[in-house]
């Protein structure tokens, strides 16, 4: 639905659904709104953050509808109706989620800015992996059906998330543990 409420100018806001962390929200966005500022102005989930602005780092990285973006690339209203996970929808109620509970195992953390970025980054990574996509590092000719996530294939996979503090080698552990 396109609404020109209060601003004068015609088609500049545009109203919208989406489904962040299991919550259905209806909100009216000016049609510039990337999906981040959505999340974190007026949803006020702040676990993705803003890190570049230009989908370099992963700091912002959620799933939508189940795949890994960077959210400060994605319009908000290419995101109607959608399914948004962010970090913090990730736990169920007081249980973490694995891979929430393999980065405390592994200290895959230190300053913790792009730790909910890496998190998301990881799960979607886990997910492509057992359902067969190939990485850049997949051996030609793998047969069908998972793919085993090697210390080769995770840091492939999580490539498009920058750790500025140097976490790496936890992260890439963190992901191998929850992937099992």
């Amino acid at each position: 639905m396109r609404s020109t409420e209060g601003t004068g100018d015609a088609d500049t806001t545009t109203a919208l659904t989406l489904h962040i962390n299991g919550e259905r929200r209806a909100q009216v966005v000016d049609n510039r709104t990337t999906l981040l500022d959505l999340l974190r102005e007026d949803v006020r989930l702040t676990g993705a953050k803003k890190g570049c602005d230009h989908g370099q780092c992963g700091a912002c990285t959620v799933l939508l509808d189940g795949h890994r973006v960077n959210s400060c690339l994605v319009l908000a209203v290419a995101a109607d109706g959608a399914e948004v996970t962010t970090v913090e929808g990730l736990a169920k109620r007081d249980a973490l989620h694995p891979l929430q509970e393999a980065f405390i195992a592994h200290d895959g953390f230190q300053c913790g800015f792009c730790t909910p970025g890496q998190i998301c980054s990881g799960v979607g990574a886990i997910a492509e992996a057992q359902a067969g996509w190939p990485s850049a590092v997949t051996p030609d000719g793998a047969p069908d059906g998972p793919v085993e996530l090697t210390g080769g294939e995770v840091r492939e996979r999580m490539s498009g998330n920058i750790c500025r503090c140097g976490a790496y080698v936890n992260i890439v552990e963190a992901v191998r543990e929850a992937a099992r």
